[in-house]
């Protein structure tokens, strides 16, 4: 492998680095970082690792910190070296700029000044776990971290619950039972979903299932390592009567009529209030 050293025109570098494994780098993103003129990074201390087992030498090039507490001025000083002539890589801590990470607004503030921004593409923890899940893939909706706040996620997962398609959401492992639990609730406990941890490390784990037995896999469980849960798209095609009568007929004997409801609802994609009608009525009936 030859690093190719050579003057980059100046602009935004965008480089995508590796979720866990250092060799799924690309070699064009290990010739930007051995070219620019100056190094911006997430997180300074793994972009320098990263260079070092490449080989990539750093030399006197400046390497300026750049993250979610960063100060305007500094995104301002950044986009006037670019003006100035220079080129500058910006790198993530792990994966792809932009998704789930602070160059957005970096990359929002040199496209304004009407400078050039390009992308030296590679990995995604979103696509690695598209790609491994075995859920469909031809359309999906990142969600990123949901909100920690109660009544915050409560509503955004009652937004996500009939969106046709597969759900990308991460997820701190110390929450990840409490989201898989909520997913069971506001989804139904049938569709299908998957959680992948530490993607492309050494303790990879993909683990598939229904709603349900993934908030029971994991309700007593410590979970280290970055985690990615996946959901099934909802279903698009509307149940039958007979259907719609069974599930709640088998969901009733386990849960409140309001709670058998809402998980029928979810799983059939019906509305919630035509279910209760039809879950109040067989409660009636028993």
């Amino acid at each position: 492998m030859e690093i190719q050293t050579k003057p980059l025109d100046p602009g935004l570098y965008f480089v995508a680095t590796p979720i866990g494994t250092a060799r799924d780098i690309t070699l064009r993103a290990l010739d930007i970082l051995a070219s620019a003129d100056v190094i911006a990074a997430e997180d300074t201390r793994t972009a320098k690792h990263l260079m070092q087992i490449h080989g990539v030498t750093l030399g006197d090039r400046p390497v300026i910190a750049y993250h979610d507490h960063s100060a305007p001025a500094l995104r301002d000083r950044i986009v006037a070296m670019i003006a100035e002539g220079k080129s500058v890589a910006y790198a993530s801590e792990a994966g792809t700029p932009l998704v789930a990470d602070p160059g957005f607004q970096l990359g929002r503030a040199v496209i304004a000044a009407g400078l050039s921004v390009t992308t030296a593409p590679g990995p995604s923890a979103v696509l690695a776990a598209l790609t491994v899940s075995g859920l469909p893939s031809d359309r999906f909706l990142f969600v990123g971290f949901p909100p920690t706040a109660k009544g915050q996620r409560a509503k955004m997962l009652a937004e996500l619950a009939a969106v046709p398609a597969t759900l990308v959401l991460y997820e701190s492992p110390k929450r990840v039972h409490r989201l898989l639990g909520e997913l069971a609730q506001c989804f139904g406990e049938v569709r299908q979903a998957v959680v992948c941890r530490e993607l492309t490390k050494r303790f990879e784990e993909v683990t598939r299932g229904t709603l349900a037995e993934l908030a029971e896999a994991f309700a007593d469980r410590a979970v280290k390592g970055e985690i990615v849960v996946l959901v099934d798209r909802a279903p698009e095609a509307r149940a039958d009567a007979q259907t719609l009568e069974e599930a709640l007929r088998a969901a009733l004997p386990r849960k409140s009529v309001k709670d058998a409801a809402a998980e029928v609802a979810a799983a059939l994609n019906l509305p919630r209030r035509q279910v209760y009608q039809e879950a109040l009525r067989l409660a009636g009936e028993e």
